[in-house]
């Protein structure tokens, strides 16, 4: 996740996808997104997760001795704030409920915290990397570490519980929404649309047109937050260090 960008040809076979076979899944939809407004984002946030729970906007940021985890409303100063110790990096976050999850990204471990006051309740050990989380309905919790792969696991202990293959590496940061996970493509303006049930891309989201407005001042500053705004059918778009979020919608692209 934090490797030497890829190369043209490592992104063109991340993205590129195959005629589907009669009976088989069909091609994904291809969708951009309409801007509805901005809102102010701190241009030192090296963001790695980002997600509502009711009007509060969790915000996970990554770098060894700058990670922190943020709690706030949408656009404004965070109201609470947790800092993890160096050398740990901060990954994605998911809230269930009263206690949320935040990932670390090489330390082998997840963190389990008290939702409203961000205070460290457990850490649980996990092998591999840890990238991306979100949860469904249900509480399932899924999970990516940087490769094609979604992993499903125990809201409570965090346990592996299945796997589905989603046929593009570099699956980065998430966001479940019913059956469907988005997830971003690292180091790319690209977020699929998955079927969690199957693996199966139903869309891709072409975010190019965001970084455009964007006053870029490093080579990390990627796409990377979704945040599915509760009781519509928009979503917050940021990334790292980025000076802006977006609201916005996926619409269809036009050829």
């Amino acid at each position: 996740m934090r490797t030497p960008i890829i190369t043209t040809l490592l992104v063109a076979a991340a993205l590129g996808g195959c005629a589907s076979a009669p009976g088989q899944e069909t091609s994904p939809e291809q969708l951009t997104v309409q801007v509805v407004s901005t809102l102010p984002h701190d241009p030192a946030a090296f963001t790695e997760g980002l997600e509502f729970a009711g009007d509060t906007l969790y915000e996970s940021t990554g770098l060894a001795g700058q990670s922190t985890l943020t709690a706030g409303p949408a656009g404004g100063p965070p109201t609470t704030t947790a800092t993890l110790p160096s050398p740990l990096f901060g990954e994605g976050v998911t809230v269930l409920g009263p206690t949320l999850w935040q990932l670390t990204w090489q330390d082998g471990f997840a963190i389990e915290r008290d939702a409203k006051t961000l205070a460290e309740l457990r850490r649980v050990p996990f092998q591999g990397e840890g990238w991306g989380l979100c949860h469904q309905a249900g509480g399932r919790l899924v999970m990516s570490n940087g490769s094609a792969q979604l992993t499903f696991r125990d809201p409570k202990t965090f346990a592996v519980t299945g796997a589905v293959d989603v046929g593009r590496d570099q699956l980065n940061e998430l966001e479940c929404v019913g059956g469907d996970v988005y997830a971003n493509v690292w180091h790319t303006d690209t977020i699929l649309r998955v079927d969690a049930a199957t693996g199966h891309v139903t869309g891709m989201i072409d975010a190019g047109q965001l970084r455009a407005q964007l006053n870029r001042t490093g080579t990390e500053d990627v796409l990377n937050g979704i945040a599915a705004i509760p009781g519509t059918d928009e979503f917050l778009l940021t990334g790292k260090q980025w000076q802006v979020t977006f609201r916005v919608r996926f619409v269809p692209k036009n050829d």
